[in-house]
């Protein structure tokens, strides 16, 4: 079928980048969560929370997250942040009393019956293995874009998510073949008309 519209929103989500782990998939939606920080906040309160990722997505959810947790604990494969998040958010997770990272460690079992009771860190540089208490964990290791079908009309980036308003303006230049005067508005994508949620 064919239909003609004002406006157009795609919203077409993601696919979260899963953790093999033992433990981890019977426990998926019950203590184990993928980039679900803010919805599940309230149940963290006063609890130890921990999460897996070093991007800003993983920044972002600590400092949510200790507005309402007893103590969030990042847990971090590589030995430092500088790499893959930004450093306002590195500085931010250093003055936040009640958020810790763990570097070079890595959650090597997630247990509990029916909803998550504990996890076991692996910290790779001593060969410490702990389990600790835990009631919640986040993990933002990734996400791909489910924007195939749309990509041969739509601007992409070099992961696939969508550029829009701002993103798409280079060197001072609005995107190829736009064909109005103004700049793509906020969530617009290079197509007049097309707008991308998220």
């Amino acid at each position: 079928s064919e239909i003609s519209c004002q406006a157009l929103l795609i919203a077409t989500g993601v696919s979260y980048r899963r953790l093999d782990t033992p433990g981890i998939e019977s426990l998926t939606g019950a203590g184990v969560y993928y980039g679900a920080a803010a919805t599940e906040a309230m149940s963290c309160k006063d609890q130890d929370t921990y999460i897996v990722g070093a991007g800003n997505s993983a920044g972002q959810a600590a400092m949510y997250l200790s507005r309402f947790a007893r103590t969030v604990t990042l847990i971090v494969r590589g030995e430092s942040l500088a790499k893959t998040m930004s450093q306002y958010l590195i500085d931010q997770l250093a003055k936040t009393p009640n958020i810790a990272v763990q570097f070079r460690s890595r959650v090597t079992e997630a247990q509990g019956n029916g909803k998550l009771d504990a996890l076991t860190i692996v910290n790779d540089q001593s060969g410490e293995t702990r389990t600790v208490p835990a009631i919640a964990l986040f993990i933002f290791i990734g996400a791909m874009p489910h924007t195939s079908p749309i990509a041969d009309l739509i601007e992409c980036d070099e992961r696939g998510f969508i550029l829009s308003g701002p993103d798409l303006i280079a060197n001072g230049r609005r995107p190829r073949n736009w064909p109005l005067q103004r700049d793509p508005y906020l969530l617009e994508t290079n197509v007049p008309g097309i707008f991308v949620a998220g």
